[in-house]
């Protein structure tokens, strides 16, 4: 049985007025969870003619307590689930759902709805779709971004995920799971796996709020004044983020006094954070631990804690797995921390990840860069351009940042500034403080201010990155004039 679900139930015993799952307008137990979670499977149980065997069940809804009880509900019943993201196309959408084999669609409707959970109402929409082979066992379904081609579906197994969860909890202490406000998608794996289910099992309350709640409607251009105000008001004591909200957060209180006295752990993923970045954070009494992971490994292989920190380094691995590295510094993280993907042959063994790291003597790990993104320049010196990038988005005025220079004799960037039209003097002295951090190899002598990335041009992936191929391509005549 799933150790989430056991989970609920024992709190529901042991202390049934705690809270587990709430939001603006409602409040549940952990019994009336509990509850709520049965009488869905049960209402579930209805369609399982339907359904064939082993395929997944879609589920495409913004983040509420309804995501919530349908996603534990699915576990109950033993289906493999299939979140789709709020921000994929239709098209993106349609290939999830094809690659998967999807049986059944569930999204909110506004009339002729099939059920309700907790107020939000539900259709439920069978697919034409041709089977396909998921790996044994599979459980949850992730479509990862990656920078080039159609998105693959990561295959993990209730296992993987909850080891995943009761791993972060040992690490981080259950004392620390307080009042959660989740900021990412639920139906991005990061906030599921390592928000959601590691609350559940320390007998927590997640808080969940809408996109429009947070501001974050438009997750590429959030209001950070309306962000801000939810998390001191929610009275949040966990988040997590991605770097790109770490630096909004930061600029909210350094330019406006804002403070969250209630917040004691921040943690931040998905890119590589300046230490910068990270002692300004410290300054300003922001309680922030970076980690690191991918999809292919449940969401999360390493993590700083309150009791093991150190600036600069992702944390030390968790306590199911086992993270080496090759002699290239590639990581390697085994023994079998996922599947395979949909539609494809099972994976067997450890996953090569193709980030270059290091591991130092008190086993924490740092990460340099990515295997295929490494720079060789003209003088053949190596550079992984997120650490360039990293400093250069430490600084205030620096929105976003991609470093190229390939075969080059310097280094040179795609810059937006924090605001349009910013002054070329404040840019330049933007550059130059990130400058000073970094080795005369590594330096940016050149560079090209722009406007913002556009996921619409391709420019982003779903969760934000920059496409280095797409962006590079759109300003070759810059690039190449070195």
């Amino acid at each position: 049985m799933s150790r989430v679900l056991q989970a609920v139930a024992r709190h529901a015993v042991e202390k049934p007025e705690a809270v587990a799952l709430s939001s603006r307008t409602l409040s549940l137990t952990y019994a009336a969870l509990d509850a709520e979670v049965d009488r869905v499977a049960s209402a579930l149980a209805v369609f399982s003619p339907g359904i064939r065997r082993g395929a997944p069940v879609a589920v495409c809804l913004g983040n509420s307590p309804a995501w919530v009880v349908l996603d534990l509900a699915l576990i109950r019943m033993g289906w493999p689930s299939l979140p789709l993201p709020g921000f994929f196309t239709e098209a993106q959408k349609a290939h999830a759902l094809a690659d998967a084999g999807a049986a059944l669609l569930i999204e909110a409707a506004a009339d002729g709805a099939a059920f309700e959970i907790l107020g939000t109402r539900l259709s439920v929409t069978p697919c034409e779709t041709a089977p396909v082979a998921l790996p044994e066992g599979t459980a949850k379904i992730t479509y990862t971004s990656g920078s080039t081609g159609q998105p693959k579906g990561v295959c993990l197994s209730l296992e993987q995920m909850e080891a995943t969860a009761s791993a972060l909890v040992d690490a981080i202490g259950p004392d620390y799971a307080g009042r959660h406000l989740p900021l990412l998608p639920l139906s991005i794996l990061l906030e599921n796996v390592a928000g959601l289910y590691p609350i559940l099992l320390a007998g927590g309350r997640y808080h969940v709020l809408s996109a429009a709640e947070l501001g974050l409607e438009n997750p590429f251009r959030p209001d950070l004044a309306g962000l801000a105000s939810a998390i001191a008001a929610e009275e949040a004591t966990s988040l997590i983020v991605v770097p790109e909200l770490l630096r909004a957060l930061l600029m909210v209180m350094t330019f406006t006094g804002a403070r969250f006295p209630k917040l004691n752990l921040v943690a931040v993923g998905g890119a590589k954070v300046s230490t910068q970045l990270l002692g300004q954070a410290d300054a300003l009494g922001l309680p922030v631990f970076e980690g690191y992971g991918l999809s292919e490994c449940a969401s999360v292989v390493a993590l700083n804690t309150p009791s093991a920190r150190k600036l600069g380094a992702v944390g030390r691995p968790l306590s199911h797995l086992s993270v080496s590295l090759d002699d290239s510094g590639e990581i390697i993280v085994s023994p079998r921390p996922f599947l395979g993907y949909a539609g494809r042959a099972p994976h067997l063994g450890p996953v090569h990840t193709g980030d270059l790291g290091s591991l130092d003597a008190e086993g924490f790990l740092r990460i340099e860069g990515r295997k295929t993104n490494t720079i060789i320049t003209a003088f053949g010196r190596n550079v992984a351009p997120e650490w360039v990038e990293s400093e250069l988005l430490a600084q205030p005025e620096i929105r976003q940042a991609v470093v190229f220079g390939e075969a080059q004799a310097e280094l040179g960037a795609l810059i937006v500034p924090l605001v349009p039209g910013m002054d070329d003097t404040a840019v330049a002295q933007a550059v130059a403080r990130a400058n000073l951090s970094l080795p005369d190899y590594a330096q940016v002598k050149r560079w090209h201010v722009r406007p913002p990335f556009d996921p619409a041009l391709g420019e982003l992936t779903n969760n934000g990155r920059p496409r280095r191929t797409v962006l590079l391509s759109h300003h070759s005549d810059f690039i190449q004039a070195s």
